[in-house]
């Protein structure tokens, strides 16, 4: 089966293409994953053609019929693609010309190329915004189940890396799933901008032709539509949207990764990733290393430059379209395939994921996490803070010196720093005690990381 050789736009030109150029400008190896888009595209348009008497019904079931037998042989790998027709969109015309013949010329009557691939990328997001919400969501789940089962679980809370009050390892799983709640927002936002259509816009300045453009919107499901011909064929604003979004969420996972990584290691031994996501050495037997959240690390830098792509793609580009846009599909087409598989296998990870609650606890009381509550605890005997901040120090500088965490040193010792100090000061230096301290609306009180699950559950 071949699709037809004679280039549709070629018309106008004294010479055949050369054939590098023709290889060179040609974006059918990579857009013809939107064959399912453009044919859609192409259905509503002819049934719109037709309820405006531009097609009659019989020209309009021929079209029809032929672009469903053209997405079966597409579907069944029966199809040829020709790198002389450019594009998708033109071997599909060519197949459908061939297919039926004479009314098969009619398509493309009241619409250009240039509306018809802006409907079809934004078809095409509008697609995969579905699967990726779908990983974004199970991700989401994941991180709640392991919160839930490491409410308790206590572990050192960090800043600047170092040791500085201890949570509980629920709680920071919140922190991550809060992350993806906004970049969830974003997406569903994203969306609504996504949904406009281009079609009946033409070239740039409309069509002739009494088209319906309220009807084709409804028959794809756009939401709205494209108010101004120049615009609706050169905005690319929703691809850099996208690609935004793709880059905050990329930017959240890479930190999660960070810390995995961290986490996973002989010095911290506070998880284990499990040996489906992780490989091991060409030359260590020992090593298990964590591959899957290092490569998402550095899969985040890919995203960024897709952004960077199309915002530099379309920074000075003059209205209406211009052949510029072409390049516009393969970082849309690389975020789109990169977040999908980035966020399926993070789901995968972390619904596996072992949390070694003994070692995060000696993690904890290492790094004389309660000094904090060492200082309330003054600050409520009647000491000004920034006195009980130089109590606390001391404190810690002394058991530093006699290697001692503070719920170590004796009440005498303590004392020796504040006659405030009394005997129920041993309440708040625990670990246990120092985060159910935290019992306010976003502390790290078990009582609290339970009720931010419930409340995440009762949202989904």
């Amino acid at each position: 089966m071949t699709t037809a050789n004679k280039k549709l736009s070629s018309a106008r030109l004294t010479q055949p293409t050369d054939k590098f150029v023709e290889e060179f400008t040609a974006s059918v190896q990579f857009d013809q994953r939107m064959f399912r888009q453009d044919i859609r595209g192409s259905i509503a348009h002819a049934t719109m053609l037709a309820e405006v008497n531009v097609l009659t019904v019989d020209e309009r079931d021929q079209i029809i019929a032929g672009l469903q037998q053209i997405e079966q042989e597409i579907e069944s790998g029966d199809f040829e693609w020709s790198i002389a027709q450019e594009d998708v969109h033109m071997n599909i015309e060519a197949r459908l010309i061939a297919l039926i013949g004479e009314v098969g010329k009619k398509l493309h009557t009241g619409r250009s190329r240039n509306d018809q691939v802006a409907t079809d990328v934004r078809l095409y997001l509008r697609d995969m915004i579905k699967p990726i919400a779908q990983q974004l969501n199970r991700l989401q789940e994941a991180l709640l189940n392991v919160a839930e089962r490491e409410a308790e679980t206590i572990m050192p809370g960090f800043t600047h890396l170092q040791t500085a009050q201890p949570v509980t390892f629920g709680h920071h799983m919140m922190a991550w799933y809060e992350m993806l709640v906004r970049d969830a927002e974003r997406l569903e936002d994203c969306a609504k901008r996504v949904n406009s259509l281009p079609l009946g816009a033409a070239a740039l300045a409309g069509t002739t032709f009494p088209i319906d453009r309220e009807m084709t919107a409804s028959l794809l499901g756009f939401d709205r539509i494209c108010l101004n011909s120049l615009d609706a064929v050169s905005d690319r604003d929703f691809a850099i949207e996208f690609n935004s979004f793709a880059s905050i969420l990329m930017m959240h996972l890479s930190r999660f990764s960070e810390e995995l990584i961290i986490w996973s290691s002989a010095q911290f031994d506070f998880v284990d990733l499990g040996d489906a996501f992780c490989t091991g050495s060409s030359i260590m037997p020992q090593k298990k290393n964590p591959d899957v959240p290092e490569l998402i690390r550095g899969k985040t830098s890919r995203v960024y430059g897709n952004m960077f792509n199309l915002l530099t793609l379309m920074k000075n580009q003059p209205l209406a379209y211009n052949k510029d846009n072409q390049e516009d599909k393969e970082p849309l087409f690389d975020t789109i395939d990169t977040l999908l598989g980035s966020l399926r296998v993070y789901a995968d990870m972390m619904s596996v994921i072992t949390v070694k609650a003994d070692n995060m606890r000696q993690a904890a009381l290492r790094g004389y996490a309660t000094a904090t509550d060492l200082a309330d605890y003054l600050v409520r005997k009647g000491t000004p803070f920034r006195d009980a901040h130089e109590v606390v120090g001391l404190s810690v500088a002394y058991g530093i010196q006699h290697k001692k965490d503070l719920s170590e040193l004796t009440l005498e010792e303590l004392q020796q720093f504040s006659a405030n100090i009394e005997q129920d000061v041993f309440e708040v230096l625990t670990l246990e005690g120092s985060v159910a301290a935290r019992n306010h609306l976003g502390g790290t009180a078990p009582e609290q990381v339970k009720a931010a699950i419930q409340k995440a559950r009762s949202k989904r």
